[in-house]
């Protein structure tokens, strides 16, 4: 069992910047894929980043590429997601995500844990 606290959410002008932190409770942290999702207003759940669980590999939406950067410390059980050069269209409650299978999935449902998530709003 993981349980994920996400944090770091707050209101931030176009082109800002924010990192978003996601704790995990539990000692098999650093054997589970992690992934970042974001949810706006009367859209679906949407794939935004995923990493290894060495964090040698990581993948990305092709919207963020280039702004966004997905990390994580396994001594402190936790994965990072660095947004910078933020848009308006960014904005949406941000959660992170644990899944057991050694993939770099973006499909939701394959992912076995969630956080409550964090909301980022892009004020243009």
């Amino acid at each position: 069992q993981v349980q994920l606290v996400e944090s770091g959410g707050r209101l931030v002008q176009a082109g800002g910047s924010l990192r978003l932190s996601c704790a995990a409770s539990g000692r098999t942290f650093s054997t589970y894929y992690m992934g970042w999702f974001r949810q706006a207003p009367g859209k679906e759940r949407e794939f935004v980043a995923s990493i290894s669980e060495s964090g040698g590999r990581t993948y990305y939406l092709d919207s963020v590429k280039g702004r966004f950067t997905i990390s994580r410390d396994n001594a402190k059980n936790t994965v990072y997601l660095q947004m910078n050069s933020l848009k308006p269209e960014d904005t949406a409650v941000y959660y992170c995500a644990a899944v057991r299978r050694r993939v770099l999935t973006t499909t939701p449902e394959r992912y076995d844990y969630w956080g409550q998530g964090t909301q980022v709003t892009v004020s243009s």
